[in-house]
């Protein structure tokens, strides 16, 4: 899949395309649906498919005061969406001035001009352009005036429609099987394995530590079965997972790490190395232990729930 940051990296001889648009944060079930018609539709008329997003998300621009919680990065995004089959990620720059052009400048200059778009495919609640003043009815009559046909594709979900804020919930809740259901996949965060307390290794259960600030969404506290897999190409591995901040040894620094399962860390040496981490399902919450012995024989209870649930 190609991937433009902005127009003038479109080629000028561009195939004319199916193009929809969306944050697609997460690319869960129901984006999943729009990004496959997309790519259906272009290949049934010979055309290139191409999804339009937008980085930073339009809520950080216009709420800045408030935290805005992503699922995914860009980079995550941009390979979950390669994955359903589009030809190209188009990913606009958002601030002020992008969000000021009226809906019919928005749409002459991306979807006419710029991208050649010969069908738009969007949900019926499909909003643009300045304010949001731009609607369904907008875009149909916006079609009709500069030759480009407009589909819409209902996003059907389980219990209602599938939503990214409802996903963000679930997974800053811990209610990371939940999330899967409507993401179609196991929600993952992945960063470098860095050092940590060493305190897992003496416990008898080595960690690799995540570095902070890892990309994608950490779940809420608690320790959770789960995958991990380092450079993308090793694994995945069955792993216990620990999200919070070691409130037993006086912990303030939130930190995501896992026990790999039946790994000697002695000769799997993962320090420096990628990893990314597959949450499957919540184990328990974080508990503060009144001493080692409790906590060891906790943490060998939580691993026989990880092998439950893992079927390992």
């Amino acid at each position: 899949m190609e991937i433009y940051h902005g127009l003038n990296e479109v080629p000028g001889d561009t195939v004319a395309t199916v193009v929809t648009l969306g944050n697609f944060d997460g690319v869960h079930r129901g984006h999943q649906t729009v990004l496959r018609a997309v790519a259906a539709l272009a290949q049934e008329n010979s055309l290139r498919s191409v999804a339009m997003t937008f980085d930073p998300h339009p809520r950080t621009i216009h709420v800045a005061d408030e935290p805005t919680l992503l699922i995914t990065t860009t980079e995550q995004k941009a390979r979950l969406i390669a994955e359903t089959g589009i030809d190209a990620l188009f990913v606009q720059h958002y601030d002020l001035g992008f969000a000021a052009q009226s809906p019919e400048e928005f749409v002459r200059r991306y979807f006419v001009d710029g991208l050649r778009a010969q069908i738009v495919v969007v949900g019926e609640d499909v909003r643009f352009g300045r304010d949001n003043e731009g609607s369904l009815e907008t875009l149909r009559r916006l079609g009709e005036k500069h030759g480009f046909t407009t589909v819409t594709v209902e996003e059907v979900g389980r219990g209602g429609r599938y939503s990214s804020s409802r996903i963000r919930e679930q997974i800053t809740t811990g209610a990371v099987a939940e999330a899967a259901d409507q993401l179609g996949r196991a929600h993952f965060v992945s960063g470098t394995v860095v050092h940590g307390d060493a305190r897992g290794r003496d416990l008898g259960f080595p960690t690799a530590n995540l570095s902070p600030h890892p990309a994608g969404l950490v779940p809420g506290d608690g320790v959770y079965a789960g995958l991990a897999t380092f450079d993308e190409d090793e694994g995945p591995y069955p792993a216990a997972i620990s999200v919070g901040t070691n409130p037993t040894f006086d912990g303030d620094a939130r930190r995501v790490e896992a026990y790999v399962l039946d790994k000697e860390f002695g000769s799997f040496d993962v320090y420096g190395r990628h990893m990314t981490l597959e949450f499957v399902a919540r184990i328990r919450g974080q508990v503060t232990f009144t001493g080692m012995d409790d906590l060891i024989v906790q943490m060998h209870e939580d691993i026989a729930d990880v092998r439950e649930v893992l079927h390992t």
